[in-house]
């Protein structure tokens, strides 16, 4: 198993598959989470039924945290960290559904179609890179450590200048290798450089989501909101896409039959999309469920105050979802998988993530129709230390 035994099971992953137990584990069942004086027991949901069944129960579930003992579950609370201000995943209704109409605007399908030129040119020159660093190279520091984040700023609307220096504060804040003063000094001026990025924008709203949102709503959407709402978008769209896009080639590589459906029309790229998707699902589980009631799951009573992990892995090789859900099979019809969650809290981003992907691989197969693994046998390459699985490395010749 590629990992640590010791950490929890829902993060556990071998290759490119969930890790065994966590693929035998029951439909619900109870699981610590930590160890030593901050373990919790918490319990964990890992069938497509009760996964959809928890996350689209926002009547009896909260994914608001609570900071405070005289925090009401589920309610509006008294205290919100700064640093989750803005973050969706910790907002309940009605809160959540104030600020997710704000931000809808700049995940149109005029917007989408809007950033898919950028999307093509950024991939391109990211090809480029990759063939002019010679066979063999590194796809993860050339390309899919590259491309989501210079999509990302294209979307929020950074100014192209900006660009560099604006990664490197991003992942400055997110990279967990670092130390804790290190990440909050690097928060801080990422923090700073958006606060007064939104004030331009407020000045003069430009095409981005920020320029969106403030010329469809002012000031009815704060400084901070806002704020956070762009370092959730960064944090969710730039390892996961990064993830997906390594672990998508690998899959590719070890199954080349599979290639020959980014090869013809769209419709069959969205379909391979879609497949892989569900078959890699970079992110390990959204946000904890705090049940705000007693609830009855199956046998099983989940207690006021409990919370649910929801295995977004499990899920999606569950044989009740698909037939042979091992089987990675990129002519399959798509299927109502939770890799982008479900109900209230599904990704507001789907629709991009999806274009970015289908860009992405189309070119790839196109520009580079005899792409290999260098080494077969590279091991040591999982990226296990973040919140969407990927990585660290794939060396691909041609």
């Amino acid at each position: 198993m590629s990992g640590d035994d010791s950490r929890p099971v829902h993060i556990r992953r071998q290759g490119l598959d969930p890790a065994d137990e966590l693929l035998a584990a029951g439909a619900l069942t109870e699981v610590t989470v930590g160890s030593g004086a901050d373990a919790v027991t918490t319990w964990m949901a890992t069938t497509h039924a009760v996964v959809r069944q928890v996350l689209g129960d926002h009547q009896r579930f909260s994914t608001r945290r609570r900071w405070d003992r005289r925090d009401e579950i589920g309610g509006e609370g008294i205290f919100r960290p700064r640093e989750l201000v803005g973050n969706l995943m910790d907002y309940d209704p009605p809160e959540h559904t104030r600020l997710r109409q704000k931000l809808t605007p700049g995940f149109t399908l005029r917007k989408m179609q809007r950033l898919r030129p950028y999307i093509e040119q950024i991939v391109s020159d990211r090809l480029d890179a990759l063939e002019q660093a010679g066979s063999p190279a590194d796809l993860i520091e050339l390309v899919a450590d590259e491309v989501p984040g210079a999509v990302l700023c294209e979307l929020i609307g950074v100014p192209r200048d900006d660009r560099a220096m604006f990664m490197q504060l991003c992942h400055g804040h997110l990279d967990p290798a670092r130390s804790q003063k290190r990440r909050a000094a690097a928060g801080e001026a990422f923090s700073r450089y958006l606060l007064a990025m939104i004030a331009r924008e407020r000045k003069d709203p430009g095409e981005g989501l920020i320029g969106a949102v403030i010329a469809e709503y002012g000031d009815e959407a704060t400084d901070e909101e806002l704020r956070g709402f762009c370092v959730q978008v960064m944090l969710a769209g730039d390892d996961n896409i990064s993830g997906m896009i390594g672990l998508g080639v690998l899959a590719m590589l070890r199954h080349p039959e599979q290639i020959e459906a980014f090869r013809g029309d769209e419709q069959s790229a969205q379909r391979a999309v879609d497949e892989l998707i569900r078959y890699l699902t970079v992110p390990y589980a959204p946000t904890p469920r705090i049940a705000k009631e007693d609830v009855t799951i199956g046998d099983q009573v989940v207690k006021r105050g409990e919370s649910v992990i929801c295995s977004l892995p499990a899920a999606n090789r569950d044989p009740a979802l698909v037939p042979d859900p091992e089987r990675l099979d990129l002519t399959r019809e798509p299927v109502s998988h939770v890799a982008f969650g479900h109900g209230i809290h599904h990704c507001l981003g789907a629709a991009l993530a999806r274009l970015e992907l289908r860009t992405f691989y189309t070119m790839l197969w196109q520009r580079f129709p005899t792409l290999k693994l260098a080494d077969p046998e590279q091991g040591n390459m999982f990226r296990l230390t973040t919140p969407a699985y990927g990585l660290t490395s794939l060396l691909v010749a041609w």
